[in-house]
């Protein structure tokens, strides 16, 4: 299984028509089963895409409260624009999108999650005791969960954008607090997978992430049989500028948990993480973002089955696209 996460700073990017190619290129070559995409924009005057358009994207709606709130998802949309190119290409994907605030004062800036399988369950959680749409620090999180194999096995991945431990008004503890209840809640039936840009540190003691590994989170990167140096952002960017000159830091992560449960972990597999790398990083592939991408391949306990899966749902397509 390869996962990836991407902070994509999409329509604020130079260049984006560029960059968007380059992402979607990357993407058909490593071919990732899961990708947590952050800062997920659509300009706030945008056409509203129909229900046949998103329909064709693989698109399924994220549950809102009330749902009158629900933003809905403009042509323009980056997470609809990406997962059109890619259906384009022969690379089946579903995905979801949620909006959670203003950004930059023109875009409605949210998160996606894509998977190469079929969504089961969507769902959606503020992290920030502020809801308000129009201040800049209203942040979400966004979940999926898939039911893979022939046994259908559930599992569930958690996309979220942290703020940072020193703020005082809406602070990383308390975003914390609710994104690991929810997702704990998850693992009582299914293993977790948090991905996303935590806004957080590696390198620093006693803030954001020994807070997470306290909590039982293991860090994919830690965890793995290979890794690179890590860095996912080079230096100072939007929230961290105020620091002066960064040297490299790593904020961007892929955190896992097993499902909760009484009965032998042994009996269920184990999950081994492979390699984790950093991507979009200037080296193999361009640079498309402000932040590098996180890639981690890991052999879990449904890989055989999920992959004979998958081939069936690629067959049914083609089958569907040459009928029409």
């Amino acid at each position: 299984m390869k996962l990836l996460t991407l902070n994509t700073h999409s329509l604020e990017e130079k260049d984006y028509e560029k960059k968007l190619k380059i992402f979607t290129e990357e993407i058909l070559k490593e071919k990732p089963d899961v990708i947590a995409l952050q800062e997920v924009n659509q300009p706030l005057d945008g056409e509203e895409a129909d229900g046949e358009v998103l329909k064709k994207s693989g698109f399924i709606p994220c549950p809102s409260e009330p749902p009158s709130c629900a933003v809905p998802v403009r042509l323009g949309n980056h997470g609809l624009r990406a997962a059109q190119l890619l259906r384009r290409s022969g690379f089946l994907v579903f995905w979801t999108w949620t909006s959670a605030k203003v950004g930059y004062g023109k875009y409605d800036e949210g998160m996606a999650l894509m998977s190469r399988r079929p969504i089961a369950e969507v769902s959606q959680l503020f992290l920030t005791d502020g809801r308000d749409y129009n201040n800049w620090k209203t942040r979400k999180a966004l979940a999926i969960t898939l039911n893979i194999g022939k046994g259908e096995e559930p599992v569930s991945f958690v996309t979220a954008h942290m703020g940072w431990w020193k703020d005082e008004e809406e602070p990383f503890s308390r975003q914390w607090e609710r994104l690991d209840a929810f997702a704990s809640s998850l693992r009582r039936r299914a293993d977790v997978w948090l991905m996303g840009d935590f806004n957080t540190q590696d390198s620093v003691r006693g803030e954001g992430y020994d807070r997470i590994t306290a909590s039982g989170w293991k860090d994919a990167y830690r965890a793995a049989g290979k890794r690179d140096g890590g860095i996912t952002i080079p230096g100072a960017i939007d929230g961290w500028r105020e620091d002066g000159e960064v040297p490299g830091m790593r904020i961007d992560y892929i955190w896992y948990g097993r499902k909760h449960d009484s009965g032998d972990r042994k009996s269920r597999g184990d999950v081994l993480i492979e390699e984790v790398r950093t991507v979009f990083n200037g080296s193999d592939c361009p640079v498309v973002s402000d932040h590098f991408g996180v890639l981690a391949e890991c052999r879990t306990p449904w890989d055989e089955s999920a992959a004979t899966e998958e081939s069936e749902l690629s067959r049914k397509e083609t089958s569907q696209k040459f009928r029409r």
